[in-house]
């Protein structure tokens, strides 16, 4: 898997919980690297960002301020 930099990976392993930030992009694609301890890395999870609908999105309606005691 290539690495991005400022990705964010950490190991599988429970009892390790090692963290790393990537500092520069490597160029080989493959498995995903390995901790010290011998545990598979994996990044972390981000979800998706759909950008094409924003448009479609409707801001909420401004109330307007009632005074209670008129109705």
């Amino acid at each position: 898997m290539i690495m991005k930099s400022g990705e964010h990976w950490h190991c599988v392993n429970p009892e390790c919980g090692c963290a790393v930030v990537v500092e520069t992009n490597s160029g080989t694609e493959g498995q995903n690297p390995r901790c010290a301890c011998g545990g598979v890395m994996k990044k972390g999870y981000s979800p998706p960002v759909f950008r094409c609908l924003d448009f479609l999105r409707i801001p909420e309606p401004a109330f307007a301020d009632r005074d209670s005691s008129k109705d």
